[in-house]
């Protein structure tokens, strides 16, 4: 099958559903957006999955189940979403035994099997179908995240807002795709982390 790889463009807030983020993945060459509602704990997932210098005291269970894997000599080699029904995105695991060269396929939540793509560098795929289904192509106009982060700049720096406010502008930096924006807050972010750690 004709397979197209995504990338993953950011998490955000959902602003449709409370308590829910939305994963952005998009299409490498058409910049088709593939946006999934995932919960909390599955965003907290992949971000920590995304940032590898950030190692919680004791192991999730992405992390576990990685240590497993690696353990039992397997690496993931892909993640497939390979179907769409009513909003809800089917995947598969893609393992691949690193001695006997055996192939392991597991039926996965696309919010898992992405936490486990960023921790073994694993490309994630979707079908053409899917991406026509569930696809969208995003317009941005001027944005709002450049702007609030240059007001926080004029303002005061960084180090002036609170974290809650340092939150929202890195959630809304990365909707808007605003990196270089979200990179400086993160910075700072990571900073007072470390300082509370």
């Amino acid at each position: 099958m004709d397979y197209q790889r995504l990338t993953i463009r950011g998490i955000s807030y959902s602003q449709t559903q409370s308590g829910a983020y939305a994963l952005l993945l998009e299409h490498e060459e058409s910049n088709v957006k593939l946006p999934v509602v995932i919960g909390n704990y599955e965003a907290q997932a992949i971000s920590l999955g995304l940032e590898k210098d950030i190692h919680p005291p004791r192991p999730l269970t992405h992390d576990l189940f990685t240590k497993f894997v690696v353990s039992a000599n397997f690496s993931l080699v892909s993640v497939i979403i390979y179907q769409i029904v009513d909003g809800v995105f089917f995947s598969n695991l893609n393992f691949k035994n690193n001695i006997t060269a055996e192939e392991l396929i597991l039926d996965a939540r696309t919010s898992d099997a992405v936490a486990m793509a960023v921790r073994f560098n694993a490309p994630i795929y979707t079908t053409p179908q899917v991406l026509s289904e569930a696809g969208i192509l995003l317009e941005l106009e001027e944005p709002t995240a450049e702007e609030n982060f240059d007001n926080a700049a004029n303002e005061g720096d960084l180090t002036s807002l609170p974290m809650e406010d340092l939150q929202k502008l890195l959630e809304d930096a990365v909707k808007e795709e605003d990196f270089d924006a979200a990179m400086e807050i993160q910075n700072e972010i990571k900073r007072r982390n470390k300082k509370i750690e």
